[in-house]
């Protein structure tokens, strides 16, 4: 195997299934039909896989075009392990509604820890700037 330097490695991906993760913490499951010098993708027959827990729900998006600078990880999906797997699949309206439910949560763990943050005399970095524009 040769080594190529840069986004010329992808090549080698081309038409494979491929596992993107993105900045904004999403996961893309599809065939690579294309890239260019920045790394820019086109993902064919795409999905986007939700995780909650053990759970996971597989959203379809079709045909998808990924700016480079946002992929995180990208990896070849093995098709035999992806079958072997001890996470359990349910439907999209069930995942989301986890999904909702594991972010209202989350926000409410947020605001118990700026509140015990404020009761010490301490004030996050976000809250500084957000006072800062009224």
């Amino acid at each position: 195997m040769n080594y190529l330097p840069g986004t010329a490695s992808l090549i080698e991906e081309i038409d494979k299934k491929l596992l993107v993760v993105l900045r904004d913490g999403r996961t893309l499951i599809g065939y690579l039909r294309s890239i260019d010098q920045f790394a820019n993708l086109v993902l064919h027959q795409t999905i986007e896989r939700i995780h909650v827990g053990k759970k996971y729900g597989d959203m379809p998006r079709g045909i998808f075009i990924i700016r480079g600078e946002n992929v995180v990880l990208l990896g070849e999906i093995d098709t035999e392990k992806e079958e072997n797997t001890t996470l359990t699949q349910v439907s999209i309206d069930e995942i989301l509604e986890l999904q909702q439910e594991e972010q209202l949560a989350q926000q409410q763990k947020e605001e118990v820890r700026k509140k015990a943050m404020k009761e010490r005399g301490l004030a996050s970095h976000a809250d500084a700037i957000h006072d800062d524009f009224f």
